[in-house]
Parts: structure tokens; sequence; C-alpha cells
């Protein structure tokens, strides 16, 4: 396997995905994925665009949890949702709704300063809805670095929440 974690590697890995715990060695780290099969099944759900799109998103978290050394990321069902979460972060959901099917969002915990943090630091870069979630049109480019700088405050959250604009 090479030194990161790939959508396509991911893709593969969740086609497989079985209800028990899988370790995976990236960077000769190990960190445990705790794999749920309802996940798959949710995933299995989605139109094929859909679910490449949100794996695409599963692989970045999972890549800036393992840049960041989180340690072990928990993959759940939280709401009907794909849920991502570590131990000293705040969990991330993703999802793609029928009535909305231009559209997939990401969901942060509303108790937090996340999204209020992000869209002041990034408010040209994405599309806001409350204090919780996250938009992306299916048909547009994802602004990738912006989107990890997000990801990793998230998965790090309680140990930054003290500092201005969670250290960005």
């Amino acid at each position: 396997m090479s030194d990161k974690l790939t959508a396509a590697v991911l893709r593969d890995y969740t086609a497989t995905l079985l209800p028990v715990s899988l370790t995976l060695c990236v960077n000769q780290i190990r960190r445990t994925i705790l794999v749920d099969a309802e996940v798959k099944k949710k995933f299995d759900s989605y139109p094929d665009h859909v679910r490449n799109r949100l794996l695409d998103i599963r692989g970045l978290i999972l890549e800036v949890a393992e840049a960041d050394e989180v340690g072990e990321i928990t993959e759940a069902l939280k709401w009907g949702e794909p849920s991502y979460a570590a131990k000293k972060g705040s969990p991330i959901r993703i999802d793609w709704k029928p009535k909305n099917p231009e559209i997939f969002s990401i969901y942060f915990n509303c108790n937090t300063t996340l999204i209020e943090t992000f869209r002041e630091i990034y408010s040209e870069s994405f599309q806001f809805v409350g204090n919780r979630e996250m938009v992306f049109p299916l048909s547009e480019d994802i602004p990738i670095s912006e989107l990890k700088a997000c990801i990793s405050m998230s998965l790090r959250y309680h140990n930054i929440k003290h500092l201005p604009l969670l250290g960005a």
C-alpha cells in the first residue's frame, strides 16, 4: 500500500466492509477503523456518482486523521448518516438526500464553534446552512486544501477549541 490512503483504495476497502474491526498500517502508524455493516449498507444505497464523491470525502477524513495522528477513528451510522469520530475531536457526518439530488452535505456538531469558524475563514470557498452544515454541489470541484483544514479542526476540536479561530 502506498504512503497515503487514496480514494480508490478506500473505495475498494468499502466494497469489502465487514462488521469487524480492521487495522490498517499506513506510514508505519497503526490506526484502527471500527467498521459498521450498516455504514456499508448506507454507502451501497447511494447512486454510483454520489457514492464515489462521498467515498472521496471519507478518504479525506481518514487521510487527515492519519496526518494529524488523532488516533482511532470510529466509523458508524449516526442519525442514518456515515459518521467519523476521533476521541479528542468532534464527529463529522456525511450524506446525500434524494430530495436534494444535486448536492451532498458534511455535518459538524452544532454545539461547537466549527461552522462559525469555517464561515469566518472560508466564506468564499464553501456554502453553509445554519450552524452545522456545509453543502457541496455534486457538479463542482471541492476546494480540497480548505476542506482538509476544516476536517482537521473537527478531528482535533477538543484540543484546539480554546484557540482563536481554532488555531487556523
